[in-house]
């Protein structure tokens, strides 16, 4: 040993005393993907340490899931009581193409607060959220990114709306255009806004209290998003509706303000390290999963020209299997984001697995997505006869009925979770992160998949002649 050696031995005696002991001998190697955020004095209040979702238990998972998950089903109980008080609306029957609209701005949250919530809680559970200063920037710049999409989708919403109403049924509104275009707007940002803010303060909240926010984020995100995103478009819409003309003057200037802003949210996205990216490439998701929405909003406004009822049980569904599959979505991109390389996939894993590996193994994804089924069932039994108590008094929905809606809202969830695993672990093998791309699809995927099973149900009770249906 020379004394070049000999001056460099006190140095790191030194740098390991500066350590507690536990620190200096128990303390586990830093994961790949982890980039370690300055520590602040108002985070030590909060844990230090990011919840494991694989160390979680079937028990750990849904004790912090169903309290959210139940919560989330009420608020789309109550959207869909809503939808089906305002259809009988003056402004929802000359202007039948708002409907169209309805899965694709309750959409929305899917493709924005849930990726967003996505986004958030992976970030927390790497510890990059604990230092004051980062959080606040990468907040308010997530922020600002979702009020961007917000506007440009949900003008486009609208736009694709019409045009469906152009090529379906031959018809074209110039008023009408511009009245969707103006209420899906204002729906659009000032629900994202709302919304954004909320699932920060879950993310935050949920991290102080050693909560997974993967678990419990996007279900809270989601609970206010639906009745919201409904009150604000039936209020908007029944107030712009001018049948004679008086205000026909205020949607062109909505369009006009909203269209103007968009450079100003888009400058300041730019400008935010933690949003730059994804203003370049988190377009294509919401895009489709929008058109995928929209799609699904032509079928219920076929669907509710012939059933009634169909109105107040299409959010409850939606709503359901976008939340569960979101929480598996955001604990699938967490756990890559944690032990691998964006584009490495783990060792001896597979995109493509059998739907008996993808919920029978003993895998952590296999774990939730079991725990996420068990919550199916009484999960929509709670919400049906919740929506039959205060629909119909003290009546009680046919035994038909129920086993048909249940064995829809199972399919529904089952094909769900399945392709939530595959588009996780397709688009990391990609080199796209699955925080930005994989819930839009999974939502959009579920609102068509929650119409269409919705429609055949209704159709089977309708062929079968059960009496409780409404036609």
């Amino acid at each position: 040993m020379g004394p070049q050696d000999e001056k460099e031995i006190p140095f790191a005696l030194t740098d390991i005393d500066m350590l507690p002991a536990s620190d200096a001998d128990d303390s586990p190697l830093p994961n790949k993907a982890v980039k370690h955020a300055p520590a602040s004095s108002a985070a030590q209040h909060c844990i230090t340490e990011a919840t494991t979702p694989s160390a979680e238990t079937h028990i750990s998972i849904g004790c912090q899931i169903v309290v959210p998950f139940f919560i989330a089903g009420m608020g789309m109980v109550g959207a869909g009581f809503y939808l089906d008080h305002v259809q009988d609306w003056e402004v929802f029957k000359k202007v039948p193409e708002i409907i169209i609209l309805v899965p694709s701005l309750l959409g929305l949250k899917g493709n924005l607060e849930m990726t967003l919530a996505s986004r958030l809680s992976t970030e927390a559970n790497l510890g990059h959220m604990d230092d004051a200063k980062e959080k606040w920037s990468m907040i308010f710049g997530n922020l600002t990114l979702v009020q961007c999409q917000a506007i440009v989708v949900g003008l486009m919403s609208a736009v694709v709306a019409v045009v469906m109403v152009v090529v379906t049924q031959q018809e074209f509104s110039l008023s009408h255009t511009l009245l969707l275009c103006s209420c899906s707007l204002i729906t659009s940002s000032i629900a994202s806004l709302l919304l954004g803010f909320i699932t920060a303060t879950v993310v935050i909240v949920s991290r102080c209290f050693n909560i997974n926010p993967d678990n419990v984020a996007t279900p809270i995100a989601a609970s206010l998003g639906d009745i919201t995103s409904l009150a604000l478009l039936s209020w908007t819409a029944s107030m712009l509706y001018a049948p004679k003309d008086n205000f026909s003057w205020i949607p062109p200037i909505i369009i006009g303000c909203y269209l103007l802003v968009i450079p100003f949210w888009v400058f300041i996205a730019k400008k935010n390290k933690y949003t730059q990216s994804v203003l370049y490439t988190g377009w294509t998701p919401v895009v489709l999963a929008m058109l995928l929405s929209t799609l699904a909003g032509l079928i219920l406004d076929i669907l509710m020209a012939k059933y009634k009822d169909i109105a107040v049980y299409q959010p409850v569904i939606n709503g359901v299997g976008g939340n569960l599959v979101s929480v598996q979505a955001s604990r699938l991109s967490t756990e890559l984001h944690k032990d691998n390389e964006l584009g490495t996939l783990p060792p001896a894993a597979r995109i493509c697995i059998s739907p008996l590996d993808a919920f029978l193994s003993k895998q952590h994804y296999a774990v939730t997505a079991r725990v996420l089924m068990l919550m199916v069932i009484p999960g929509h039994i709670v919400f049906v006869y919740t929506i039959k108590y205060f629909k119909e008094g003290t009546a009680s929905p046919t035994k038909l009925f129920v086993t048909s809606y249940l064995t829809a809202a199972f399919v529904q969830v089952s094909i769900l979770l399945y392709v939530a695993y595959i588009l996780t672990y397709y688009f990391w093998s990609r080199n796209v992160d699955p925080d930005n791309s994989t819930i839009p699809y999974l939502t959009a995927l579920g609102d068509l998949l929650g119409v269409m099973t919705l429609g055949l149900t209704f159709e089977f009770l309708y062929l079968v002649g059960d009496t409780q249906l409404s036609v």
